[in-house]
């Protein structure tokens, strides 16, 4: 086979190479006299060295809910949009099966959302809702936040999800601190949602849904720059409010300070 025809087969078979099947190519690819062909061989033991690194790494986050106790059912708890000037806050839980052991059971990527891409998180965020035994999403918006304080309703989202969620959890993980005023098995895990697959499954899904409503406040709003600041207050976005003043969707409890220097100029 010529260097272009291995490449064209290398490109079909990647994905359905079993990993018997795998070791041998690679040797062959290794012993062949082309170098080009043995940088072949080269890059696709890279790449299964980093794939079989990333399900070792995704089998501990299953591993580490599994550690909680032999529970049917465990729902990981996160939020996102807890700082922003704009926008609501969205929290969701996922309740996984977390006997799954086999690579194409597992939910390989998942991690905390602000590490991943966003076509990374869109695609993850399919997989997880396909593979979930039951997932809820809920938002608050800027009006609870201004009248109840971020931090009741940070909780209360957390409250609402595990209550609404269609299989009812025997225990919930949430990431940073326990629920206040939930009434079944909860653990608070710090940085959890690098720890554990349901909360950081509940991270991605949380994060794309609020990405994706933002994006649709752009469309709305298109002075704020929502498509690329998602709410939060950089300077484009803090700029645009001392121009064009505050919309319906933005926090005005976060912007006493800058509402008052803008007055004051």
């Amino acid at each position: 086979m010529s260097y272009k025809e291995i490449c064209n087969y290398m490109l079909e078979i990647e994905n359905d190479i079993k990993n018997s099947n795998r070791e041998s190519i690679m040797k062959m690819l290794l012993q062949d006299g082309r170098k080009t062909v043995q940088k072949l061989g080269d890059k696709m033991c890279k790449s299964t060295e980093l794939k079989e690194k990333e399900i070792q790494r995704v089998k501990k986050m299953y591993e580490f809910d599994r550690s909680f106790g032999n529970y049917k059912y465990i729902a990981g708890v996160d939020e996102v949009g807890r700082g922003p000037l704009a926008g609501p806050i969205v929290a969701a839980a996922v309740i996984l099966d977390l006997k799954a052991n086999e690579e194409k059971d597992l939910i390989l990527g998942a991690n905390d959302s602000k590490k991943l891409s966003i076509a990374c998180r869109k695609e993850l965020s399919y997989i997880i809702k396909e593979k979930a035994l039951a997932y809820k999403i809920i938002a608050m918006d800027n009006n609870l936040i201004d009248e109840k304080g971020v931090g009741f309703c940070n909780n209360q989202v957390f409250l609402d999800c595990c209550e609404e969620i269609s299989i009812v959890p025997d225990l919930v993980l949430s990431d940073g601190y326990k629920i206040k005023n939930f009434s079944n098995l909860n653990e608070g895990v710090i940085k959890g949602d690098t720890k554990s697959i349901s909360i950081a499954c509940a991270s991605i899904i949380a994060k794309v849904y609020r990405d994706e409503l933002m994006l649709k406040y752009n469309e709305e709003y298109p002075n704020y720059g929502f498509d690329r600041n998602v709410g939060y207050g950089t300077e484009e976005h803090v700029l645009a409010i001392k121009k064009y003043g505050t919309t319906p969707i933005h926090r005005k409890s976060f912007l006493k300070n800058i509402l008052q220097n803008n007055n004051n100029n």
